[in-house]
C-alpha cells in the first residue's frame, strides 16, 4: 500500500545518510530515483517501479550544473519543486532529498567519476564533459542515500548504460534498473525539455517517433545494412523544417560501439534540435 502522506523532505546528504542507516537497520529495501525535477510521468513511473522494488523510496531533484555545457540550458531549466512534492505525494514518495549546489559540490572539491569508452559516442561527442558531470553527481547521490536499487528512465540509454558500467566498477552494490520510455499520446517521449517547445515545434517534434517506427519496419523487412537504417530514420526526419540533426546512430546494444548491421540487439540512438531545444529518443532493434 503506498504512503500518502507528506514525502519528508531532506537538504544535506549527513541527514539522508542517518535516515538511509536507520531504514537498513530496521530491515527495510531503498530505491532510489534521481532527477532534476519538472517531473511528468515518466519520472512517477520510476518512483512506482521503486515501490515494487524496495520498501522505501527516494527521489533526488537537483538540477546538476556540472553535465551542462557553456551554452546549454542550466539557467532556464524548468523548476517548480513545490509542484514536484506534490506529485511525489500522490504516488506515495518518502523522502524527497533536495540538496544545494554547495552541498552537493562542496567549495574546495577536487573529485570527479569518469567512465571511458563508453562515453566516447552519442551524446559524449557533442556534449563534452556531460557524463563526466552526471557520473561525478550519480556518486554522490548513491553515497548520500545508500540506496539497494537505483532506477533510471530508458529514453536516456546512454546515460543508463554508463551509469551501470560505473556502479559495476566501483562495487557500489546497488542494482540499476531501466524503467521503459513513457510517452505521449502522439508517440513522443515525455521529457522536461518539451516544455521549452512552440506548439509548431511540438508537432514536428513527432518525427522521432515515426523515425524510430520506419527503421523497425525495414529491420522486419528484411534490411540489416545499418546505413540504410539510419538514413531511412534521418529521411523521416528531415521532413520536418525545423528538425536539426546532432546525430542518428546505430550502435551494439551493450558496447555502444557503432554497427555496420544489425545483427543481435542494436540501438538505434536520436538526438535533434528544434528550434534550439534538443531532444533524444531511441529504440532497439533486432534482427528475427
Amino acid at each position: 500500500m503506498l504512503n500518502r502522506t507528506e514525502p519528508q523532505l531532506i537538504r544535506t546528504c549527513a541527514e539522508l545518510q542517518r535516515w538511509s542507516d536507520e531504514t537498513r537497520a530496521s530491515g527495510r529495501r531503498i530505491a532510489l530515483v534521481p532527477t532534476m525535477g519538472a517531473l511528468h510521468e515518466g519520472h512517477l513511473s520510476l518512483v512506482q517501479a521503486g515501490h515494487r522494488l524496495a520498501d522505501r523510496v527516494v527521489v533526488s531533484i537537483f538540477v546538476n550544473p556540472t553535465q551542462f555545457g557553456p551554452a546549454e540550458d542550466f539557467a532556464r531549466y524548468p523548476r517548480d519543486l513545490a509542484r514536484d512534492v506534490e506529485s511525489l505525494r500522490k504516488v506515495g514518495t518518502d523522502v524527497v532529498f533536495t540538496p544545494s549546489v554547495e552541498e552537493i559540490y562542496p567549495g574546495g572539491d577536487a573529485t570527479w567519476v569518469t567512465v571511458e569508452r563508453l562515453t566516447a559516442g552519442l551524446c559524449g561527442s557533442s556534449r563534452p564533459g556531460h557524463f563526466r558531470g552526471v557520473t561525478t553527481v550519480v556518486a554522490r547521490l548513491f553515497n548520500a542515500a545508500r540506496p539497494h536499487v537505483a532506477i533510471f528512465g530508458e529514453k536516456d540509454y546512454q546515460q543508463l548504460a554508463v551509469i551501470r558500467r560505473m556502479t559495476r566498477d566501483l562495487c557500489f552494490g546497488i542494482e540499476i534498473i531501466g524503467g521503459p520510455i513513457v510517452r505521449e499520446p502522439d508517440g513522443l517521449a515525455m521529457s522536461s525539455r518539451n516544455a521549452f517547445l512552440s506548439s509548431r515545434a511540438r508537432q514536428q517534434a513527432t518525427a522521432l517517433n515515426a523515425a524510430l517506427h520506419e527503421a523497425r519496419a525495414l529491420v522486419r523487412a528484411g534490411v540489416r545494412d545499418a546505413a540504410s537504417v539510419c538514413a531511412e530514420a534521418r529521411r523521416r526526419i528531415e521532413k520536418e523544417p525545423l528538425a536539426e540533426i546532432d546525430y542518428v546512430q546505430l550502435v551494439d546494444a551493450e558496447s555502444l560501439e557503432p554497427v555496420r548491421q544489425v545483427a543481435g540487439r542494436s540501438l538505434l540512438a536520436l538526438a535533434v534540435r528544434f528550434e534550439g531545444t534538443r531532444l533524444i529518443d531511441n529504440a532497439i532493434l533486432e534482427a528475427p
